[in-house]
């Protein structure tokens, strides 16, 4: 080991064999560090964790590709489970009996490392845990309440798309007679979402979920309804319709794109591939914003996707002709027209830095 590996503290070095692809660097620095003090939740939460979110951070920076981040995410998700090998039978792990906790990522989410946290933080603290991982369907969920009669069931999302996932998948555990807790970037920075959505609890991250169970159980969940009793805004039908014709919208702003963005002509079909994922994703957010009735939820989307087309190299102004489309097919839908006429203004105010400048 160089000085200067010596000089580098327990979360570069993490960074450094994740980036690089080192799986048994990651694992001897993660055993490392338990082994020098520190408690296993600390190297979960204090090492682990703000590693994984500074692999996100480099992949939306553009300074790591997409196989670089999942192999990343891969590697800390195997390190996790060395440590979890490692504390088997430790103090807290199992003994206090606590009760039993299924922790799950909604159907469609495949970001499984928050949940995974989660689930080992629970261990740590003497639940019992059906860790059942990532893009579990609801049927499958619910098939698994009936079979182990969990005390409570913990949700994770990270992408808001998954909100009306979520939804259902909070409804039909709660039908159950089982309460939810949720967590993840989904539901919103403050649980607005997860409020909305009639989760029984919210925690912004695995420790403060598992410091609120500790404080007792979750109140059992009020006799059954159906999701649209929590949102009578959905009675207009925006959200079905943007969702039912998704694909039909992106075909539509793909071709209209020709004559409004002409550098689009030139793209390779690899580019016009991303470009229509993007639009994509921009539909979905759209109609995760109508489902939620929350405009922000979408325009925020947007000012993310700026910067990271910009990132990349792509100009961001081509976002604008894309909502001019999208508002043309969806005239007769107002709020979703007034959802992307707040999007478009977001954009084109002149103080937003490089996008500004690409639009002068």
């Amino acid at each position: 080991m160089t000085h200067s590996t010596l000089s580098l503290s327990p979360q570069d070095l993490l960074w450094q064999a994740v980036s690089t692809g080192d799986e048994h660097a990651a694992t001897s620095t993660v055993f490392d560090a338990f082994e020098h003090g520190l408690p296993a939740q600390e190297v979960l939460l204090e090492l682990i964790a703000p590693v994984q979110r500074r692999v996100g951070e480099e992949w939306a920076a553009n300074r790591l590709t997409v196989a670089q981040e999942h192999a990343a995410s891969a590697i800390n998700d195997r390190a996790i489970a060395a440590l979890s090998h490692r504390t088997a039978g430790a103090a807290g792990t199992g003994a206090a009996g606590k009760g039993r906790v299924v922790v799950a990522c909604v159907d469609g989410e495949w970001h499984g490392l928050p949940a995974r946290l989660l689930s080992e933080v629970l261990k740590l603290r003497g639940w019992t845990v059906d860790h059942l991982g990532a893009q579990v369907t609801t049927d499958h969920l619910i098939e698994h309440i009936h079979q182990t009669g969990p005390d409570l069931v913990a949700l994770s999302s990270s992408i808001a798309t998954r909100l009306p996932t979520a939804h259902a998948a909070i409804t039909a555990v709660q039908a159950t007679g089982t309460p939810v807790l949720v967590g993840g970037a989904a539901f919103g920075r403050h649980g607005q979402y997860a409020a909305l959505l009639g989760a029984d609890a919210w925690a912004p991250d695995a420790k403060a979920a598992a410091d609120r169970l500790d404080r007792g159980p979750l109140k059992r969940p009020a006799q059954a309804h159906q999701p649209i009793d929590d949102l009578p805004h959905l009675d207009d039908q925006e959200y079905t319709m943007v969702a039912r014709t998704k694909s039909r919208l992106v075909r539509t702003v793909m071709a209209g794109l020709e004559d409004r963005f002409p550098a689009l002509r030139a793209y390779t079909p690899a580019q016009r591939g991303h470009t229509a994922e993007d639009i994509a994703h921009i539909t979905d957010f759209l109609a995760a914003a109508l489902y939620t009735d929350d405009p922000e939820l979408f325009t925020t989307f947007l000012t993310w996707t700026a910067e990271i087309l910009t990132a990349r190299g792509v100009p961001a102004r081509s976002l604008i002709p894309a909502l001019d489309i999208l508002g043309e097919e969806l005239k007769d839908f107002p709020r979703a027209t007034g959802m992307l006429a707040q999007a478009t203004d977001r954009l084109a105010r002149p103080h937003r830095g490089r996008l500004a400048r690409e639009q002068a």
